[in-house]
């Protein structure tokens, strides 16, 4: 596979819950994270004092940042609305040439910056809150 353009990777929102899907405008940076936690099933008997662990047996999650600008634009006043209201929405990050990753996900974080030479700016922290899909394109 090719090199791809970072700005091909989507954050896109579904707007009302019905499904129709709107993309956060102004995002400069997005980044998809996901992690599986372990469970220790080392005992006295492990083999050579090593660790053991459960296959499978740890919680699995996701984690979405990004930073950028606001717009004016609907998915700014959205955005806004669902962390406020601690609202759970499907989301989806589209990966160029991989695929996309659908599902609930809560916005845990909205921070502002500004400066006084430049624009004011946000950066967003999501985290699932369900069992994630992933569509290959």
């Amino acid at each position: 596979m090719a090199a791809q353009s970072g700005k091909d990777m989507l954050l896109k929102l579904d707007q009302t819950g019905s499904g129709s899907f709107l993309t956060v405008a102004g995002l400069r940076t997005r980044a998809l994270s996901f992690n599986a936690g372990i469970v220790d099933t080392t005992d006295a008997e492990s083999a050579g004092r090593w660790r053991e662990l459960l296959a499978g047996g740890g919680l699995k999650r996701a984690q979405i940042t990004g930073s950028g600008i606001f717009k004016d634009q609907t998915s700014d006043q959205i955005m806004r609305t669902l962390f406020f209201a601690g609202t759970i929405r499907s989301w989806q990050v589209v990966l160029p040439e991989l695929g996309i990753v659908d599902g609930p996900f809560q916005i845990t974080a909205l921070e502002f910056t500004g400066d006084y030479s430049a624009e004011v700016s946000f950066d967003l922290t999501l985290e699932s809150a369900g069992q994630l899909n992933f569509t290959p394109l």
